[in-house]
Protein backbone atom coordinates (compact mmCIF):
# COMPACT_ATOMS: atom_id res chain seq x y z
CA UNK A 1 0.00 0.00 0.00
CA UNK A 2 2.72 1.93 0.79
CA UNK A 3 4.41 0.96 -2.04
CA UNK A 4 1.51 2.38 -4.24
CA UNK A 5 1.33 5.57 -2.63
CA UNK A 6 4.52 6.57 -2.87
CA UNK A 7 4.50 5.66 -6.92
CA UNK A 8 1.43 7.53 -7.54
CA UNK A 9 3.23 10.74 -5.72
CA UNK A 10 6.13 10.28 -8.17
CA UNK A 11 4.12 9.81 -10.66
CA UNK A 12 1.90 12.92 -10.33
CA UNK A 13 4.48 15.04 -9.60
CA UNK A 14 6.43 13.91 -12.69
CA UNK A 15 3.29 14.44 -14.99
CA UNK A 16 3.02 17.97 -13.28
CA UNK A 17 6.70 18.37 -13.67
CA UNK A 18 6.23 17.30 -18.03
CA UNK A 19 3.34 18.97 -18.80
CA UNK A 20 1.78 20.92 -15.97
CA UNK A 21 4.37 23.45 -15.48
CA UNK A 22 5.29 26.27 -17.32
CA UNK A 23 2.36 25.09 -19.56
CA UNK A 24 4.41 22.12 -21.15
CA UNK A 25 1.25 20.83 -22.27
CA UNK A 26 1.10 23.73 -24.97
CA UNK A 27 4.22 22.51 -26.52
CA UNK A 28 2.68 19.18 -27.69
CA UNK A 29 -0.94 20.77 -28.90
CA UNK A 30 1.22 23.34 -30.99
CA UNK A 31 3.06 20.05 -32.21
CA UNK A 32 -0.17 18.22 -33.18
CA UNK A 33 -1.02 21.25 -35.61
CA UNK A 34 2.11 21.20 -37.15
CA UNK A 35 2.13 17.96 -37.73
CA UNK A 36 -1.35 17.72 -39.01
CA UNK A 37 -0.82 20.92 -40.99
CA UNK A 38 2.61 19.38 -42.49
CA UNK A 39 1.33 16.18 -43.53
CA UNK A 40 -1.97 17.29 -44.96
CA UNK A 41 -0.43 19.83 -47.46
CA UNK A 42 2.30 17.04 -47.79
CA UNK A 43 -0.43 14.48 -49.26
CA UNK A 44 -1.95 16.75 -51.31
CA UNK A 45 0.68 17.98 -53.09
CA UNK A 46 2.58 14.36 -53.09
CA UNK A 47 -0.98 13.03 -55.05
CA UNK A 48 -0.48 15.25 -57.35
CA UNK A 49 3.14 14.90 -58.27
CA UNK A 50 2.73 11.33 -58.02
CA UNK A 51 -0.26 11.52 -60.68
CA UNK A 52 1.84 13.35 -63.24
CA UNK A 53 4.76 10.97 -62.24
CA UNK A 54 2.82 7.92 -63.10
CA UNK A 55 1.65 9.18 -66.53
CA UNK A 56 5.48 10.01 -67.24
CA UNK A 57 6.12 6.47 -65.96
CA UNK A 58 3.65 4.80 -68.38
CA UNK A 59 3.93 7.80 -71.27
CA UNK A 60 5.45 5.70 -74.38
CA UNK A 61 7.59 9.29 -75.11
CA UNK A 62 10.97 8.38 -74.49
CA UNK A 63 12.11 11.83 -72.69
CA UNK A 64 9.02 11.82 -70.31
CA UNK A 65 9.46 7.93 -69.33
CA UNK A 66 12.88 8.77 -68.46
CA UNK A 67 11.86 11.64 -66.47
CA UNK A 68 9.30 9.64 -63.89
CA UNK A 69 12.28 6.76 -63.73
CA UNK A 70 14.92 9.09 -62.98
CA UNK A 71 12.83 11.17 -60.41
CA UNK A 72 11.55 7.79 -58.96
CA UNK A 73 14.78 6.19 -58.79
CA UNK A 74 16.24 9.41 -57.30
CA UNK A 75 13.90 9.75 -54.68
CA UNK A 76 13.41 6.59 -53.36
CA UNK A 77 16.54 5.81 -52.90
CA UNK A 78 17.86 8.93 -51.07
CA UNK A 79 16.93 9.47 -47.02
CA UNK A 80 14.08 11.27 -46.31
CA UNK A 81 15.91 13.61 -44.23
CA UNK A 82 18.52 14.27 -46.85
CA UNK A 83 15.72 15.91 -48.99
CA UNK A 84 14.24 17.72 -46.37
CA UNK A 85 17.40 19.33 -45.56
CA UNK A 86 18.78 20.07 -49.29
CA UNK A 87 14.98 21.65 -49.94
CA UNK A 88 15.26 23.81 -46.95
CA UNK A 89 18.73 24.90 -46.58
CA UNK A 90 19.81 24.65 -50.57
CA UNK A 91 16.62 24.94 -52.55
CA UNK A 92 14.40 27.56 -50.43
CA UNK A 93 17.18 28.73 -48.77
CA UNK A 94 16.41 32.28 -49.76
CA UNK A 95 12.94 32.21 -50.06
CA UNK A 96 10.80 33.50 -47.41
CA UNK A 97 8.31 31.04 -47.01
CA UNK A 98 6.85 29.40 -43.72
CA UNK A 99 9.12 26.69 -42.65
CA UNK A 100 5.92 24.09 -42.31
CA UNK A 101 5.28 24.93 -45.75
CA UNK A 102 8.53 24.52 -47.36
CA UNK A 103 8.70 20.88 -45.10
CA UNK A 104 5.25 20.00 -46.73
CA UNK A 105 6.61 20.46 -50.55
CA UNK A 106 10.16 18.48 -49.10
CA UNK A 107 7.66 15.65 -48.47
CA UNK A 108 5.40 15.91 -51.04
CA UNK A 109 8.36 15.25 -53.38
CA UNK A 110 8.95 12.48 -51.70
CA UNK A 111 5.49 11.31 -51.22
CA UNK A 112 4.94 11.84 -54.50
CA UNK A 113 7.49 9.04 -56.03
CA UNK A 114 6.08 6.07 -53.83
CA UNK A 115 2.59 7.47 -54.75
CA UNK A 116 3.37 7.73 -58.48
CA UNK A 117 4.46 3.84 -58.19
CA UNK A 118 1.15 3.14 -56.64
CA UNK A 119 -1.24 5.01 -58.87
CA UNK A 120 1.11 3.21 -61.80
CA UNK A 121 -0.03 -0.28 -60.55
CA UNK A 122 -3.69 0.32 -60.22
CA UNK A 123 -3.44 1.83 -63.96
CA UNK A 124 -1.96 -1.43 -64.98
CA UNK A 125 -4.32 -3.51 -63.00
CA UNK A 126 -7.52 -2.12 -65.10
CA UNK A 127 -7.97 -4.77 -67.89
CA UNK A 128 -6.97 -3.44 -71.47
CA UNK A 129 -10.80 -4.01 -73.28
CA UNK A 130 -11.92 -1.31 -71.00
CA UNK A 131 -9.21 1.02 -72.75
CA UNK A 132 -10.33 -0.03 -75.86
CA UNK A 133 -14.33 0.33 -74.89
CA UNK A 134 -13.77 3.39 -74.25
CA UNK A 135 -11.80 4.48 -77.59
CA UNK A 136 -14.15 2.46 -79.67
CA UNK A 137 -16.81 4.64 -77.76
CA UNK A 138 -15.39 7.57 -79.45
CA UNK A 139 -13.35 9.10 -76.65
CA UNK A 140 -9.58 10.59 -76.65
CA UNK A 141 -7.17 8.86 -75.13
CA UNK A 142 -7.02 11.29 -72.24
CA UNK A 143 -10.85 11.19 -72.23
CA UNK A 144 -10.48 7.53 -71.80
CA UNK A 145 -7.95 7.34 -69.01
CA UNK A 146 -9.64 10.13 -66.89
CA UNK A 147 -13.63 8.66 -67.29
CA UNK A 148 -13.00 4.98 -67.36
CA UNK A 149 -9.46 3.98 -65.89
CA UNK A 150 -8.79 6.15 -63.67
CA UNK A 151 -11.47 6.13 -61.47
CA UNK A 152 -11.51 1.72 -61.17
CA UNK A 153 -7.98 2.40 -60.11
CA UNK A 154 -8.71 4.34 -57.08
CA UNK A 155 -10.68 2.06 -55.83
CA UNK A 156 -7.73 -0.50 -56.15
CA UNK A 157 -4.92 1.52 -54.94
CA UNK A 158 -7.24 2.87 -52.14
CA UNK A 159 -5.56 0.47 -49.03
CA UNK A 160 -2.35 1.40 -50.56
CA UNK A 161 -2.73 5.28 -50.85
CA UNK A 162 -4.20 5.34 -46.79
CA UNK A 163 -0.82 3.09 -45.88
CA UNK A 164 1.21 6.15 -47.81
CA UNK A 165 -0.52 8.83 -45.97
CA UNK A 166 -0.26 6.76 -42.52
CA UNK A 167 3.66 6.35 -43.18
CA UNK A 168 3.80 9.82 -44.09
CA UNK A 169 2.33 11.16 -40.85
CA UNK A 170 5.36 9.35 -38.62
CA UNK A 171 7.83 10.74 -41.41
CA UNK A 172 7.32 14.10 -40.33
CA UNK A 173 8.75 13.19 -37.15
CA UNK A 174 12.17 14.61 -38.56
CA UNK A 175 10.88 18.27 -39.18
CA UNK A 176 12.41 19.32 -35.86
CA UNK A 177 16.13 19.02 -38.16
CA UNK A 178 14.57 22.20 -39.97
CA UNK A 179 13.45 23.85 -36.80
CA UNK A 180 10.14 23.04 -36.75
CA UNK A 181 8.37 21.86 -33.23
CA UNK A 182 5.83 19.15 -34.07
CA UNK A 183 5.05 16.28 -31.83
CA UNK A 184 8.49 14.86 -31.77
CA UNK A 185 10.04 17.84 -31.02
CA UNK A 186 7.61 19.15 -28.37
CA UNK A 187 8.51 16.28 -26.30
CA UNK A 188 12.21 16.64 -27.03
CA UNK A 189 11.90 20.35 -25.45
CA UNK A 190 10.29 18.79 -22.54
CA UNK A 191 12.67 15.87 -21.99
CA UNK A 192 15.46 18.90 -22.37
CA UNK A 193 13.62 21.47 -19.74
CA UNK A 194 12.98 18.62 -17.16
CA UNK A 195 15.34 16.22 -17.59
CA UNK A 196 12.73 13.63 -17.58
CA UNK A 197 12.95 11.15 -20.75
CA UNK A 198 10.26 8.46 -20.20
CA UNK A 199 6.73 10.70 -19.89
CA UNK A 200 7.65 12.87 -22.78
CA UNK A 201 8.78 10.12 -25.04
CA UNK A 202 5.47 7.82 -24.09
CA UNK A 203 3.52 11.12 -24.43
CA UNK A 204 4.69 11.49 -28.02
CA UNK A 205 4.36 7.87 -28.79
CA UNK A 206 0.78 8.08 -27.70
CA UNK A 207 -0.13 10.91 -29.77
CA UNK A 208 0.95 9.80 -32.47
CA UNK A 209 -0.99 6.41 -32.16
CA UNK A 210 -4.00 7.86 -31.12
CA UNK A 211 -3.59 10.17 -34.56
CA UNK A 212 -3.15 7.30 -37.00
CA UNK A 213 -5.77 5.05 -35.28
CA UNK A 214 -8.49 7.65 -35.86
CA UNK A 215 -7.72 8.16 -39.72
CA UNK A 216 -7.47 4.35 -39.67
CA UNK A 217 -10.82 4.06 -38.95
CA UNK A 218 -11.77 6.57 -40.79
CA UNK A 219 -10.26 5.66 -43.74
CA UNK A 220 -11.62 1.66 -43.08
CA UNK A 221 -15.22 3.53 -43.16
CA UNK A 222 -14.89 5.50 -46.67
CA UNK A 223 -12.94 2.17 -47.86
CA UNK A 224 -16.06 0.09 -46.95
CA UNK A 225 -18.40 2.81 -48.63
CA UNK A 226 -16.54 2.33 -51.82
CA UNK A 227 -17.05 -1.30 -51.88
CA UNK A 228 -20.69 -0.82 -51.41
CA UNK A 229 -21.01 0.97 -54.41
CA UNK A 230 -19.16 -1.47 -56.24
CA UNK A 231 -22.04 -3.94 -54.98
CA UNK A 232 -24.28 -1.72 -56.34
Amino acid sequence: MILNTVFLEGFSETFEKCFIRDDRYKLLISGIGVTVKVALLAAAMGLVIGFLIALCNLSKKKPLNLLGKVYTDVIRGTPSVTQLMIIYFVVFATVNWEKWIIAAIAFSINSGAYVSEIIRAGILSIDKGQTEAGRSLGLSKSQTMMSIIVPQAVKNIFPAMCNEFITLIKETAIVGYVGLVDIQKAGDFIKSATYEAFMPLIATAIIYFVIIKVLTIFLGLVEKKLRKSDQR
